[in-house]
């Protein structure tokens, strides 16, 4: 269910009526095609509101993860050609997905909602990464409990132009989708979150963000990197795999990596054993 008070201009309540009904079908018979569940941005119904909210949240972090955030990261949002001045388009000459389609082939596409697990998985493992296109309101600017294009374009999207991640990403989509196994889902949904959504990697001997709610969170981007009471892990993929969170919360425990080819080669070695658990 969609939060009522954001402003739901920029989507057609009929065609997302009908992509959200695909997704939360999404794997019965005649539900296998990803591409049913998105909608088109509608970029009129963003609001001077809307595009304020972006244009404050983009200037609370900009100047922080210019020295604080991973340079894949940093590299990433330029190449997407990332700016403060508007809401990024998803569609167009100009538009985000046609700078990663040359550079990856990953896309951002838009979705009207929460899309169930196995929905997701599938996206990803077609290099699609379902989008949010609502936005906070300014006066919910630091905090929504739900994501919205703040966090998954300025956080997630950046990544998706860097092929060793955009690489992993995918590998974790199709393992994702492939299992029905409950221990393989609970490992997978922990490594997502300590590493998409919550990861720490080293960079030239200093420590830095790349995990979209670090990076489009002011406060627990500050208290992953400064904090006396986060416990900072060198990543170990069965240790992480292992480690429960809680969503709630600053994360006491955090995994950094040495580099993205670690995430990216542990996923594949996890993909090949879910792989075989499959067709044992």
């Amino acid at each position: 269910m969609m939060n009522q008070s954001l402003n739901h201009s920029m989507i057609d309540d009929g065609e997302a009526s009908v992509a959200q009904d695909y997704a939360d079908n999404f794997g019965k018979p005649g539900f296998d095609d990803p591409s049913n569940m998105y909608i088109a941005q509608r970029y009129e119904g963003y609001t001077a509101e809307n595009q304020e909210t972006w244009q404050r949240l983009y200037d609370q972090q900009h100047e922080y993860l210019t020295d604080h955030a991973s340079k894949v990261y940093l590299d990433g949002a330029e190449a997407i050609k990332l700016v403060r001045e508007h809401i990024p388009h998803l569609e167009g000459e100009q538009s985000i997905n046609s700078y990663l389609g040359q550079l990856t082939g990953w896309q951002s596409k838009p979705v009207p909602g929460y899309l169930p697990a196995k929905a997701f998985f599938a996206c990803l493992s077609r290099r699609e990464f379902p989008t949010t296109i609502v936005i906070r309101p300014l006066e919910s600017i630091n905090y929504l409990p739900e994501p919205d294009i703040f966090h998954d374009i300025y956080g997630h999207v950046p990544l998706h132009a860097d092929p060793v991640f955009a690489d992993f990403l995918q590998t974790y989509g199709k393992a994702a989708l492939l299992t029905d196994d409950p221990e393989h889902t609970e490992r997978l949904a922990r490594l997502f979150w300590f590493t998409v959504e919550f990861g720490l990697i080293q960079e030239a001997g200093e420590l830095k963000l790349y995990g979209s709610g670090l990076i489009s969170s002011p406060g627990e981007s500050r208290h992953a990197l400064d904090s006396p009471e986060v416990e900072r892990r060198p990543f170990d993929l069965e240790q992480v795999c292992s480690t429960s969170f809680e969503i709630d919360h600053y994360q006491p425990i955090l995994y950094v990596l040495d580099s993205f080819e670690q995430l990216r080669d542990g996923m594949t070695t996890y993909a090949e054993r879910i792989l075989e658990s499959v067709n044992a």
